[in-house]
């Protein structure tokens, strides 16, 4: 098994050191003064960088920062692609010496083997190219930070359009500017990728009412993945879905029209960072950290819960016709600073529920035997044969939900609750799972400085009773929901959404400044035994638009 690059994300992606990593208090930013603006100070990402830089010298992986992945200055060498006149006969040395497609394009990149000398830069000039003009996998081409493959629509964004892509064992390989469509199937589906980007691209499948496409975008097993300012819809089930996928950053994409979860991370992703995205109209929700996942496609050491590290920030998440956010057995994980518009109407605004694990599929299938390695290894999990019910229930820890806005205007609300929060489960399905029982899915689960208008004023919590988060629970139970946050107390008015602007106004701004709460540093003492340590700090400096969070400031995505 290939050993897995480990890098020091912050410093060598983001901003480029002057020296050696110990002097990160003198870094050169290598993006552009309007993408720092619009996210962190280069003086913020040091900061971030000086607390990781003793497991940085441990060798650990370190998760990236919420700002955009920097390609730097690598050496290319360019073909290109003209699928309109091109000739696959050609050199694709120049724009007049273009080939006709992307697949002998890339059959023209040496494969199997680590790029030294140069990267690759496949230019494409506007065009459609069709499944035969693509290669039917994008496989096995390995690049580095230096000699990286780029896959660009020369033109500019929007001017080529790309049937479905299938990459398998790819490292460093970013797509730009670029149309993937696809109307049955995955429209791109990246699995064993390491380095992967995606940007300013669109991935489009069919209207979710057609039932036509499953997962749109989907990656699985696959570490440093980076997808940034895309337009992404079209789906009958999830948006996007990634599976076991670590060091990973959502930025500013809109993800939309999908009949499940707009988007979630499982399967043991962890580190993840969900930041600036715009998320609406779809069913289940809006975004999940964790959901189900067979555990023969999990990965070594991330083995028990189904996300780990993830924080959620700065999203406009509207539209949804269940939750608007949710946690199906998580650890460490933030949700801070969203706003929450038009949620829950099929049944609660938020949900902190079980994660599921089963093994899929029959005796004897390929990769089933897995299920009984990683449950010797102390994975969360179980050898039975899935029949839909007894599946392990896999728990929730250290969930903190803060400075959030929530607001569903008059004619809308959740029909039954504000949250749901599952009861502990202590039944026969979790024996010999490795998971403690009773199972908690309310461990450390906090609720502080948020903003709820929904429903009348005495419309039910969710918490307590039948439910978790009961009287006993120290840090969420229906009195501290109800002391610790604004709910139904003071309407928030929104400057004009049906516009697509969330922001409050000025005056309701500063109806609700000074009510936010800084989230506590998580701990990592009860994490299980070899999963890499994650970024226990859970500030969020800058609001959606760059602003700096001042000390009065206001929940939800736009700092007033």
């Amino acid at each position: 098994m290939r050993r897995p690059l480990l890098l020091f994300s912050s410093a060598r992606q983001r901003c480029r050191p002057r020296k050696t990593l110990l002097r990160v208090a003198v870094v050169t930013c290598g993006i552009s003064a309007a993408a720092v603006t619009a996210a962190f100070s280069c003086a913020e990402v040091a900061a971030a960088t000086a607390g990781d830089v003793g497991r940085v010298a441990r060798g650990v992986a370190l998760p990236p920062v919420s700002v955009p992945y920097e390609i730097g200055s690598p050496v290319l060498r360019s073909i290109w692609v003209d699928p309109r006149s091109g000739n696959d006969g050609r050199s694709g040395r120049t724009r007049r010496q273009a080939l006709r497609t992307l697949a002998a394009a890339w059959l023209r990149i040496p494969r199997g083997r680590v790029l030294t000398g140069t990267g690759y830069r496949i230019r494409i000039t506007p065009g459609t190219l069709g499944a035969a003009g693509v290669p039917n996998y994008f496989e096995s081409r390995h690049g580095t930070y230096r000699f990286p493959i780029l896959i660009e629509a020369a033109d500019g964004p929007g001017t080529v359009t790309l049937a479905a892509a299938n990459i398998y064992d790819t490292r460093y390989l970013y797509l730009l500017g670029l149309r993937f469509a696809s109307a049955i199937g995955d429209a791109l589906h990246c699995e064993k990728c390491d380095h992967f980007l995606l940007r300013n691209s669109v991935v489009r499948g069919a209207p979710r009412a057609s039932w036509k496409v499953g997962d749109l975008l989907k990656v699985n097993q696959s570490q440093h993945v980076y997808l940034e300012s895309n337009d992404i819809s079209g789906a009958s089930d999830n948006a996007v879905d990634f599976v076991a996928v670590q060091y990973a950053t959502i930025l500013s994409n809109r993800i939309h029209d999908s009949n499940d979860w707009c988007a979630y991370v499982k399967g043991g992703s962890a580190s993840v960072r969900v930041s600036g995205n715009e998320i609406y109209d779809c069913g289940t929700g809006g975004f999940s950290a964790g959901q189900g996942t067979g555990f023969q496609f999990m990965t070594w050491p991330w083995l028990q819960y189904e996300a780990y590290d993830v924080k959620v920030t700065n999203n406009v998440v509207h539209d949804v016709d269940g939750a608007g956010l949710g946690v199906n057995g998580g650890y460490a994980v933030l949700l801070a600073y969203n706003t929450l518009y038009r949620v829950g109407a099929r049944d609660h605004l938020l949900e902190f529920v079980a994660g599921h694990r089963s093994c899929d599929g029959r005796p004897g299938d390929d990769g089933r035997g897995r299920c009984a390695a990683w449950l010797a290894r102390r994975g969360f999990g179980t050898t039975r044969v899935d029949d839909g019910e007894n599946y392990v229930r896999i728990p929730n820890n250290h969930v903190y939900v803060y400075d959030n806005l929530i607001f569903n205007p008059p004619g809308t609300q959740s029909r039954y609750m504000h949250i749901a929060v599952a009861r502990p489960y202590a039944g026969e399905w979790q024996a010999g799972s490795n998971v403690p029982v009773p199972t908690r899915f309310d461990a450390d689960l906090r609720f502080r400085g948020n903003v709820v208008w929904d429903g009348p004023r005495g419309h039910p919590s969710g918490l307590g009773g039948d439910a978790g988060c009961r009287d006993e629970n120290s840090t969420c139970n229906d009195t501290r929901y109800r002391t610790e946050n604004r709910v139904n107390s003071v309407r928030p008015v929104l400057v004009s959404p049906e516009d697509g602007d969330y922001a409050l106004t000025t005056a309701s701004a500063a109806a609700l400044s000074a009510r936010t709460v800084a989230a506590p540093a998580f701990r990592w003492a009860d994490a299980p035994a070899g999963v890499p340590v994650g970024n226990l700090s859970n500030a969020v400096p800058r609001d959606r638009k760059g602003v700096v969070r001042g000390f009065r400031s206001t929940p939800g995505a736009y700092a007033g």
